[in-house]
Parts: structure tokens; C-alpha cells; sequence
């Protein structure tokens, strides 16, 4: 038997399945595929997902385009050639400073700090005591305090329940004032009551009488005391005949009769009373505290016109005189005043570093003031300017820096024209307030107006175009 054909034969390649053009996953189905999942990962793209990784990435390169930027900028500022290093290291150049020349008064002045304070200064102590019951001299009431102003008839202390009050008078009281006393004190006290409104009466100037005692009394009772009395002699107040019983009063008192008892007189005790020269016046200091013992100093008082004490040193002494100018200036009110130097003295006592004596010997200036000066600055700390010396008027004048001496040895200025310089020899005179007073020396041209050369100062450095 021969064998079948390949074609016969079953199973061949035409016939079994599987073949190459029947198998699934050929390459036309599989470019299918491809074509499927790109068009999915270009939607998966597109979608919210992958907006967000684009924007990640081109924030990411932002960041370092700046990174890349900054380093080069700070590379360019650190990084400099040997002619701008050098550029830099050099000195800029120089400014000339140069001021007018003026038609001025020139003064020299000293300026010093004084004190405004009355004329006249009062210590008050205490006297013996008028009323003899009591035993003990004790600060019983103050009834100021510094700073204050004072009136007549004003009770300054209380002492042991008594007044101690200001009166004026130029005389101080150094006794007991009673009826049939007579004296210039005596005339003091009644002027004093007279202006206080309780008049002496008939009393003639100087002699202590019944009108006297009478404005004593009233004056005592207008503060709010009892007036101090004295009892009179036996023989003081006689019972006269119009006293006694009788037709007409005119029985004679028999021999040995007794007399009616004399009523107390009115006195005025030195102890209770300050005199001060004028009003108003002023308390300076009270030392008195309620308790105290009443002794000396319990307070001091200023009055009369108002004046100005300052304090120099020893150098400064020698730039002050009596009859200068000086000028007064109130800082706190912003007010000016003028006056004149009275004196230069020694200081009372020395000079004070703080609490602490500095060892430094000063002297006070003591100015009266050309008007009288307000009330209201008794107290203050004010500023003196003490014109030393002055120009008799308007002087040729340049700041002191202006002045120089050259080679040669000659005095001289130098002005600046525009951009050239010429040296004017010039004498000095008067100098104050930061000037001098130049004179031009014969032939040399300086007016008011022209530029002179007070120094030179570094300028900044040429801006670059």
C-alpha cells in the first residue's frame, strides 16, 4: 500500500487550527492593543492627577532657575578686580568748608547758674517765754513751709501755745515793749499796727500809752490770741474823787485808805514777734517740727527786692567785675531779664560735689537786677550770662577756626574765590560766641561778604554714572 499525500493526510498545516493567520494575538490585533493603552494613559494624563505632577515639576525647575541666579549675583559682588579693590581703598577726596565774613557785635560771655532770692535773710529763733506758768519751750503748731509767701500779722510757729508772727521793721526786737516804755522800737511797733488796721490813738510817736496798749490788744484778738498782760504797780490807778460817794464826788479819800486794785497792762513781748524789713516775704527754710524743742534756727525768711546770687570758680573770677551786663534767664517761664554785677566775694561756704564737700573754693556773684524782678521767681534756679568784654558796635568778624598762622609767622585768613584761594594777613581784636574780630593789615582787601576757609571735611565718594 502506498502512503497517503500530505495533502490527504490529516493534521497538516492547512487544515489544523492554530495556524498563524487563525491564532489570536497576531500582530494586527496585538497594535490593537497598544493603541487601547495609549489612548487610556493619555486620559490618565489629562485628568486631575496628572495636572498636579506637572505643576510640582515646573514649580521644581523655578526654584532652581533662582538658586542659579542668586549665585551668580553674589558671585558678581564678592568677586573684584585689583583696580576696584585698589579704587576703593583710596581716600575720598576733600570738601572745603568755607564761611562769610560778617558785620557783628562780638561779646564774651560767662555762663553760670544763680538763685533768685529776696534781698534781706531772716533767721528765726526762739525767745524766752512771756508767760512764766509755763515751764517747758516746745514747738507746739507750724504754720508755714518753704517756698511760701509770708503777710503781716502772719503766724509763723506756735510755741508752748503762743504766737511767734511777722511784723514789718527794720529794727529787730530785742525787749519787752509795755506802757511807759518809749524808743524807736516802740515807734516801730505802732507804724506796724497802724498798717495792719488797728490804729495807736492819740499815742505820740514813740511812746507806749494807752492807744497803744488798746491796738495790742486788738491785733492780738484779729490773729486769735489772748494778748499777753502784766499787772500795774499799786500806784498806777488811784480811786480819784469822782469815784467816791459824796456830794459832787469831791470827798477827799480818808488817810490810809486802800486803793482799788489797777487793771493789767497790755504788753508786747519780744519773743513773739519777727521783724522783717519789707513785704512780701518769703520762707526760705523750716527746721521746726512739732515737738521740737524751741531753739535757734527754727526757720529762715528772705524779703525786700528780689536779686540774683551765682557761683564762679576761681578762673571764672577773673572774667567778672562789678558793672558788667548780665543777662537773667528764667527757663522755666522762658522770660529774659537784665542786670548788673554788684559784687564778687568769697563764698560762705565751700563748694559741694553732691552731698560732699568737692574742696573747690568758689565765689558768689551777687546781680540787682535792672527792674524788679517778678514775684514769682523767688526760688528758681535761673541762667546768668555774664557779658565779660564787647565790641563798641558792629565789628569786621570770621569763626575763630578761620584764623590761622602761617609760615612766616603772620596772622591771616584765607578766602576762596570759586576755585582759587588768596591769604588776607589780618590783627586780631575781641573774641566770643565761636568769633574774632579781624582787621585787615593796610594794603590787604577783607569785606563782609567775602568766603574764608574754616577747614575741610572728607566727601563721599563720586556716584558712579
Amino acid at each position: 500500500m502506498g502512503r497517503p499525500d500530505a495533502a490527504d493526510r490529516p493534521g497538516t498545516a492547512d487544515d489544523r487550527p492554530g495556524t498563524a493567520d487563525d491564532r489570536p494575538g497576531t500582530a494586527d490585533d496585538r497594535s490593537g492593543t497598544a493603541d487601547a493603552e495609549a489612548t487610556v494613559l493619555l486620559a490618565d494624563s489629562r485628568g486631575p492627577r496628572g495636572l498636579v505632577r506637572q505643576r510640582r515639576g515646573l514649580g521644581v525647575l523655578v526654584v532652581a532657575c533662582l538658586l542659579c541666579t542668586g549665585a551668580g549675583a553674589g558671585a558678581a559682588l564678592l568677586i573684584k578686580s585689583p583696580a576696584q579693590v585698589a579704587a576703593d581703598a583710596a581716600p575720598p577726596p576733600r570738601d572745603v568748608l568755607t564761611a562769610p565774613v560778617e558785620q557783628r557785635v562780638i561779646s564774651q560771655a560767662l555762663i553760670t547758674r544763680g538763685k533768685v532770692s529776696a534781698s534781706r535773710h531772716t533767721d528765726v529763733s526762739a525767745g524766752p517765754l512771756s508767760d512764766k506758768e509755763v515751764g517747758r519751750s516746745v514747738v507746739t503748731r507750724v504754720g508755714t513751709a518753704p517756698g511760701k509767701k509770708i503777710t503781716a500779722g502772719q503766724v509763723l510757729l506756735e510755741i508752748s501755745g503762743r504766737p511767734l508772727f511777722v511784723l514789718e521793721g527794720a529794727v529787730p526786737s530785742y525787749r519787752d515793749l509795755a506802757p511807759g516804755k518809749r524808743g524807736d522800737d516802740v515807734a516801730q511797733l505802732q507804724k506796724a499796727l497802724r498798717e495792719s488796721g488797728h490804729p495807736t490813738g492819740t499815742d505820740p510817736s514813740g511812746v507806749f500809752g494807752p492807744g497803744t496798749q488798746g491796738a495790742v490788744a486788738s491785733f492780738y484778738a484779729s490773729i486769735g490770741y489772748e494778748a499777753p498782760t502784766t499787772e500795774a504797780p499799786a500806784t498806777e490807778a488811784p480811786v480819784t474823787p469822782a469815784d467816791r460817794p459824796g456830794p459832787g464826788g469831791t470827798t477827799p479819800p480818808a488817810a490810809g485808805e486802800e486803793r482799788a486794785p489797777a487793771p493789767p497792762l497790755t504788753t508786747f513781748p519780744m519773743s513773739e514777734v519777727v521783724f522783717v524789713p519789707s513785704f512780701p516775704a518769703y520762707v526760705d527754710d523750716v527746721r521746726a517740727r512739732v515737738g521740737d524743742e524751741a531753739g535757734s534756727d527754727l526757720l529762715s525768711l528772705s524779703s525786700g527786692a528780689l536779686t540774683v546770687e551765682g557761683s564762679v570758680t576761681p578762673q571764672e573770677k577773673e572774667m567778672v567785675r562789678p558793672g558788667q551786663e548780665v543777662r537773667i534767664h528764667a527757663e522755666l517761664s522762658g522770660r529774659q531779664f537784665t542786670g548788673k554785677v554788684a559784687s564778687v566775694g568769697r563764698a560762705a561756704s565751700p563748694a559741694k560735689d553732691g552731698d560732699q564737700p568737692s574742696g573747690a573754693e568758689n565765689y558768689t556773684v551777687k546781680v540787682t537786677p535792672s527792674k524788679p524782678l517778678p514775684a514769682g521767681l523767688n526760688g528758681e534756679n535761673v541762667q546768668l550770662t555774664v557779658v565779660a568784654a564787647s565790641s563798641k558796635g558792629e565789628v569786621l568778624a570770621v569763626p575763630s577756626s578761620a584764623v590761622s598762622t602761617s609760615a612766616d609767622g603772620l596772622t591771616g585768613v584765607t578766602v576762596r574765590e570759586g576755585r582759587t584761594e588768596r591769604r588776607v594777613p589780618v590783627s586780631v581784636g575781641v573774641s566770643g560766641d565761636g568769633f574774632v574780630q579781624v582787621t585787615p593789615v593796610e594794603g590787604a582787601r577783607l569785606e563782609a561778604g567775602d568766603q574764608v576757609v574754616v577747614g575741610v571735611r572728607p566727601r563721599a565718594a563720586v556716584d558712579g554714572p
